[in-house]
């Protein structure tokens, strides 16, 4: 595990220590190096130095390291024989990802996954929409030319470990705000790219907002329809149907019903008032297990052919 002492590395961490078929081989941290710290799931690692490991000593490599610093160690792990999940932006789609390198939504893209070497794991924001929008992409239902509008909220843990001003406890408790605006924040660049890939005449506006919470990510994508849905739930559950992580539901989905889980819970309401046919989804995740850990974990398991869900809570 490269760059393991970040909210997402931790976590990724402490599943690996509780899973059946896998075992830590080394855990870095440069700035926490020889520091032993415990993890959220129980248990313990020590940090040891990027520099001091010998890559090919795992099976596979897990990077959460930096964005724009991670691409130089993929690099370094597949030269040396090793097969990688990639946690950062660096090989996304949309993000000068190299050719053969799967994007890893893994219920859109499992077969790739399962004989790649190497794998980009998504973004956390783009897992919450891109789940709940690709039914609606691959039967060509979104209205052409519309503009898909996706207002996402995400817990702190999404920013980082790194310490920040803006996220001081006394600057996110009892508040609510906006960030990432004008539609410029880095996670449209994935969800584009993708939205391209499936062919789909759309815009998407996008805007990002702050929880005074740890964990979780809730997203309200509003969508105009090409023509309109008899059955509101169908494409979901069709496309769906036997996915162990992904949860159909009539009612609204909440936070608490997905943190600390590898689940997206997505529903679908009917929009009154509006010309064009509309509807609204509502997708729900936790931004350290299914938008980041546990889903890299997921891809893992189908990379070394061991059953999808091993040492995934769902």
């Amino acid at each position: 595990m490269l760059g393991a002492s970040g909210y997402a590395g931790r976590e990724l961490c402490s599943l690996i220590q509780r899973h059946d078929g896998l075992s830590l081989a080394f855990a870095t941290a440069n700035s926490q190096r020889g520091e032993t710290v415990e993890l959220p799931r129980g248990g313990r690692v020590t940090f040891v130095g990027t520099n001091e490991v010998r890559l090919d000593a795992a099976a596979l490599v897990f990077s959460a390291l930096p964005h724009g610093t991670s691409a130089e160690w993929v690099a370094r792990a597949r030269a040396a024989g090793v097969r990688v999940v990639d946690l950062s932006a660096d090989l996304r789609i949309g993000n000068g990802a190299s050719d053969g390198i799967p994007y890893g939504l893994t219920e859109l893209r499992r077969e790739q996954i399962r004989s790649a070497e190497c794998v980009a794991n998504p973004g956390c924001y783009p897992t919450s929409a891109l789940l709940a929008l690709a039914p609606l992409f691959e039967q060509g239902l979104i209205a052409s030319g519309a503009q898909v509008n996706i207002s996402a909220a995400s817990g702190v843990t999404g920013a980082g470990l790194s310490p920040r001003l803006d996220l001081l406890f006394g600057e996110v408790t009892e508040n609510f705000r906006a960030y990432g605006v004008e539609n410029a924040h880095r996670h449209l660049n994935e969800m584009r790219a993708l939205t391209t890939e499936y062919g789909a005449d759309v815009d998407l506006l996008f805007t990002p907002h702050l929880l005074p919470v740890a964990r979780g990510i809730l997203s309200t994508i509003t969508v105009p329809l090409a023509r309109p849905l008899t059955d509101l739930l169908d494409p979901w559950r069709t496309r769906y149907a036997g996915e162990r992580f992904i949860e159909i539901e009539q009612a609204l989905p909440e936070l608490r019903q997905v943190t600390h889980r590898n689940v997206v819970r997505i529903a679908v309401r009917q929009v009154g008032g509006v010309r064009t046919p509309t509807i609204q989804l509502f997708s729900a995740i936790d931004n350290l297990m299914k938008g980041a850990a546990g889903q890299a974990l997921q891809n893992a398991n189908l990379m070394l052919g061991l059953p999808e869900a091993t040492g995934l809570p769902a």
